[in-house]
């Protein structure tokens, strides 16, 4: 999986976005030349079973891109049947605080005592740390976090056969995004950027301009403060941050305000420009 690499080395991916539940779709997107295309389960109709043949879809499809699934919110049930179905990122909506953002990661977590105790036995948090505790529920990784995500054996570790393994280290491959949609987040966006296993930030440019009373005004002087500002505490704290763009004017727009990735289209914006200008190019001949 190397969409957490391109995002912690600054490669500057594109992806896509699909909100049309269908495998179909997704592969479609995933034969363009994107590094990822972002499954939403937030605002879309998709399913448990939709999502994870969705990634599978994308994994067939020729190209390297990689899936992101987009979390309809933080809950523990969801954020667990999402991982186990093998994405190589996770986005959540409304993290607005350190605390939140680490209530995400350890959501991606196991235990640490599931790890050690599955692999080679060694504690991951090292003699001396929390993690050797004799009560289960006191132990910790190295980042303070007790891990919270249940272990089984899913498409995400070969249905089992490396569970072993995957214990071990497959949390490390799963990069974790940090959704910035309110005032209350871009003041808190350095904080959230550095919690650790927080790989990067994302603005949800529609929720946040709603929620300074300028929804859509990406030029208003206000947005463009926010922006500047989440952007900047986020890289000072070595953290990416990406957006989504709808347009070619918007893609123009977010390369110059210094966005680290783009999320450049989606699935329903796709199809209704291409309808609009074959009809209109149509017409144009009558």
């Amino acid at each position: 999986m190397d969409l957490k690499r391109k995002l912690v080395e600054g490669d500057r991916p594109v992806g896509g976005w699909c909100a049309v539940p269908s495998p179909g779709v997704a592969e479609a997107l995933a034969t363009a030349d994107f590094d990822f295309v972002t499954v939403d389960t937030e605002h879309s109709a998709a399913t448990a079973e939709s999502v994870e043949n969705m990634l599978r879809a994308i994994e067939a499809a020729p190209g390297d891109a990689e899936a992101l699934v987009r979390v309809a919110d933080v809950e523990p049930a969801r954020i667990k049947r999402v991982l186990d179905a093998g994405p190589s990122a996770i986005m959540a909506p409304q993290i607005d605080s350190p605390a939140a953002a680490r209530e995400l990661v350890e959501l991606c977590r196991y235990p640490p005592q599931a790890a050690s105790e599955n692999g080679s036995g060694d504690d991951p948090a090292g003699p001396g740390d929390p993690a050797d505790s004799t009560d289960p529920g006191e132990r910790v990784d190295a980042d303070g976090y007790r891990g919270r995500r249940g272990v089984a054996g899913s498409r995400a570790s070969d249905f089992g056969r490396r569970l072993d393994g995957y214990l071990r280290s497959g949390a490390d491959d799963i990069a974790v995004i940090a959704q910035i949609e309110t005032p209350r987040a871009v003041e808190a966006a350095g904080e959230i950027a550095a919690v650790p296993g927080i790989d990067a930030l994302f603005v949800g440019p529609a929720d946040l301009s709603a929620s300074l009373g300028r929804f859509g005004e990406y030029d208003h002087p206000a947005f463009v403060d926010v922006v500047e500002e989440t952007i900047a505490a986020a890289n000072d704290e070595g953290v990416p941050v990406g957006t989504l763009a709808t347009s070619d004017e918007l893609i123009d727009r977010w390369v110059e305000a210094g966005y680290d990735y783009l999320i450049a289209g989606t699935d329903i914006g796709f199809l209704s420009v291409g309808a609009d200008r074959a009809i209109e190019r149509y017409e144009g001949q009558l």
